[in-house]
């Protein structure tokens, strides 16, 4: 049940293009009981990771999860041609595993080169 209701949550919610900040989230059901599913955010409308993880976490949480936020970094989006690159890191939640993100974008974004790394800002 908790896994089906957790597939409710998208996965992704980034913006169409430019370079931005995002977080990785853990989102699980309230208690900390049951599976659990990472989502990434990410906007250019955001002065600090914090305010994209508050703000996030504050729409989940009324639906009955917790969020936990695993980290951040930027998402350089480039939709007409098709890359999204990762990389970077959050100074107040630290460097998300750009990895776990890249795969979760990949997911949502099929036909798009997905790529990342831990250098820059």
């Amino acid at each position: 049940m908790a896994a089906e209701q957790l597939s409710g949550i998208s996965s992704v919610d980034i913006d169409p293009d430019g370079v931005f900040k995002y977080v990785l989230i853990r989102v699980r059901p309230a208690g900390g009981q049951g599976p659990a599913k990472e989502i990434v955010r990410g906007h250019a409308w955001a002065e600090y990771h914090a305010d994209i993880y508050d703000k996030t976490a504050a729409e989940i949480e009324k639906q009955g999860y917790d969020c936990e936020c695993l980290g951040g970094g930027r998402i350089s989006h480039q939709s007409k041609e098709k890359k999204i690159h990762v990389y970077g890191y959050s100074v107040g939640f630290g460097r998300a595993k750009h990895s776990v993100s890249t795969k979760i974008l990949k997911d949502k974004y099929p036909d798009y080169a997905v790529t990342w790394a831990d250098e820059g800002y």
